[in-house]
């Protein structure tokens, strides 16, 4: 089918529209012919596109399913049709089904696993931030000025000299595990140069780790360091609300998880239709092959028969 459609549908077509017919006709060898091209369709449709069949509906090639259609309609028998149709959509239906139980897997795992372990991470931020508000607030900033930085064991009141002082201290700064440098408002002041890099950052510790972005600037690094502790309520506020949002998170998964696949019933009367239609085609196949035992051809006589060779 590929390569037929490849000669129309090709570089160098002139044609700005192209109509492409496939004839099959009833009651023929069409049916077992367009069977196979489904087979293979499945087959390379599973290779090229890594897909599994037991994960999403889309999975099923839509092209096999075209395939399928077109070998349902070499079909004269309208039984035989119906049941290639609900061949179709059972598979659709079981991977529907396979995909809400791997659903419920998913949600029990959260309820058992991640969210309570993300809910006990974020409750710990949250009491370590405030923590480190409580230390904030017990070294104010002044309304207006500096409140001092301390950097290599050496106070500077000036944010012009500590930021020059900062900007010394990182340039001899090897690369290595975070070193203590200084102090502010009560937290560690740190400097660590990433691996196989020159670049460096700053860290702020208290009950948490604040990373700063170093700048050209020494002035603007200090102003940087301010601005972190100026953030941490707005960054509690925040983490509060995350904090919020798993709790809902897992209620509702709590709320989904046992439900059953809704269309159940659906997919039961379908295979049970399927299975029905099976038994009456066997049974009147297997009619068939035992009135042809029972009434054998009468074979040619010899003048009839003709040999090629």
């Amino acid at each position: 089918m590929t390569q037929r459609e490849g000669r129309i549908k090709r570089r160098g077509n002139q044609n700005p529209t192209v109509h492409i017919y496939r004839y099959v006709t009833e009651n023929t060898f069409d049916s077992y012919l367009w069977q196979t091209v489904q087979k293979k369709q499945e087959f390379i449709g599973q290779i090229l596109t890594s897909k599994s069949p037991v994960r999403s509906c889309e999975d099923i090639d839509s092209t096999a399913m075209d395939f399928a259609e077109v070998k349902a309609l070499c079909a004269g028998d309208p039984r035989i049709k119906e049941r290639m149709e609900l061949d179709i959509e059972v598979s659709k239906l079981k991977i529907l089904q396979a995909s809400h139980r791997s659903q419920q897997y998913r949600l029990e795992d959260r309820v058992r696993l991640s969210l309570p372990k993300e809910q006990e991470d974020t409750e710990r931020r949250i009491q370590c931030l405030r923590e480190d508000i409580t230390m904030a607030e017990a070294h104010p900033q002044h309304a207006e000025g500096f409140v001092g930085m301390e950097i290599c064991g050496k106070m500077y009141m000036e944010r012009k000299d500590a930021g020059a002082a900062l900007m010394e201290a990182a340039a001899g700064f090897e690369i290595g595990s975070a070193e203590k440098t200084g102090q502010y408002r009560g937290f560690s002041l740190c400097i660590r140069r990433r691996t196989f890099s020159d670049e460096k950052e700053f860290l702020l510790k208290g009950k948490l780790t604040y990373v700063i972005e170093p700048g050209d600037s020494g002035m603007g690094n200090v102003m940087k360091i301010e601005n972190a502790l100026t953030r941490l309520p707005a960054e509690l506020e925040k983490t509060e609300g995350k904090l919020e949002n798993i709790k809902q998170q897992i209620i509702l998964a709590q709320a989904e998880i046992g439900k059953p696949f809704p269309q159940e019933q659906e997919l039961k009367d379908k295979i049970a239709r399927m299975a029905e239609l099976d038994r009456v085609l066997q049974l009147e196949e297997a009619g068939r092959k035992e009135a042809g035992q029972l009434c054998p051809q009468e074979p040619l006589k010899n003048e009839e028969v003709e040999v090629a060779l």
